[in-house]
């Protein structure tokens, strides 16, 4: 019979899960308190690191409908749970790893799909969503600049032609 302080872990841990609209896990050996205080700071306000075991962790995980993290529960497990943009969380994550060894990027989850090592770290190197939605407005913005030009220019050319047409006739009449 499962004790109720594990039911609770559980329970919170698939709440977590659920919420979540990513979630990476790593390894943090050798990673000291005031280590581990930095990388969360370094995650931004969008995610909450959260170590675990990996037992409740894998039964939560389970229980959330997300089965393919299964094999990265070995050894110790910390998992950042990512409710805002997991770009952001994903560059934190890199970058703490970058300059701390000991942490380990293991895999993850994105929307229920999963995602390798590498994987979160090609989704670290992306640009940060407001930055792509930038790009994506002022590319539209360009385009839509672009065919108002094209349709202003088409009627200013047949009016431009008309006109040189007239203009000719007008010769050809005077000459004759």
């Amino acid at each position: 019979m499962a004790r109720p302080d594990k039911a609770a872990a559980v329970a919170e841990l698939t709440d977590k899960f659920r919420s979540s609209n990513a979630a990476v896990v790593t390894a943090y050996t050798g990673l000291s308190v005031a280590q581990l205080k930095e990388l969360r700071r370094a995650l931004g306000e969008n995610a909450q690191y959260r170590v675990a075991k990996n037992t409740l962790t894998k039964i939560a995980a389970n229980e959330a409908g997300i089965s393919s993290l299964d094999d990265l529960f070995t050894g110790s497990t910390a998992i950042a749970f990512v409710t805002g943009d997991p770009v952001e969380s994903a560059k934190g994550l890199r970058d703490f790893a970058k300059d701390n060894p000991h942490l380990v990027i293991k895999g993850g989850v994105l929307d229920g799909e999963a995602l390798s090592a590498d994987e979160i770290n090609k989704l670290a190197d992306l640009e940060s969503r407001e930055v792509l939605l930038a790009k994506l407005a002022g590319a539209m913005k360009g385009k839509q600049s672009q065919a108002a030009a094209l349709f202003q220019a088409l009627p200013s050319k047949f009016v431009r032609t008309a006109e040189a047409l007239r203009a000719q006739k007008a010769e050809q009449g005077g000459a004759e």
